[in-house]
């Protein structure tokens, strides 16, 4: 196997598991609403709105692999981390309750699980945008040679 061969592997192996970390977190989004019945705050449907197209996105520049998916998904990743992070300071108490965006409907701030003790599903958003935006950067890097 030559070197653009395997370099070319690497990268769709990075894209796949680009593309099972939002399969999982969609995934895990849908089952906190339907089955053990979350209702979303309004930031968790802003979250979603930049979840859920990475799953065909990414999906669509594996077969064949395609660099340029790169550009389509990263904004929408950025997005959704920036969201994330926002609603993570906001559950946190960080960001103070006069500007917060969920006054009418669920609060952004409603506590449903914390994972030991400290890990929300605001940080769960965070923490699986920040991987998916590192792992399309590291592939942008690579490709960009």
């Amino acid at each position: 196997m030559s070197q653009s061969d395997q370099a070319t592997n690497a990268n769709w192996t990075l894209l796949f598991l680009s593309w099972l970390l939002v399969s999982a977190s969609t995934t895990g989004s849908l089952f906190f609403s339907y089955v053990l019945e979350f209702e979303p705050c309004v930031l968790c449907w802003y979250q979603r709105i930049c979840l859920f197209p990475l799953v065909l996105i990414l999906a669509a520049g594996l077969f064949p692999f395609d660099k340029s998916v790169v550009k389509y998904a990263l904004p929408l990743a950025i997005a959704g981390g920036l969201t994330a992070f926002y609603h993570t300071l906001l559950y946190a108490g960080i960001i103070p309750e006069s500007i917060q965006p969920c006054s009418k409907g669920v609060s952004c701030t409603e506590k449903y699980i914390e994972l030991f003790g400290f890990v929300s599903i605001p940080m769960l958003s965070f923490l699986a945008f920040a991987t998916l935006i590192s792992l399309l950067l590291i592939i942008k890097k690579r490709t960009s040679k």
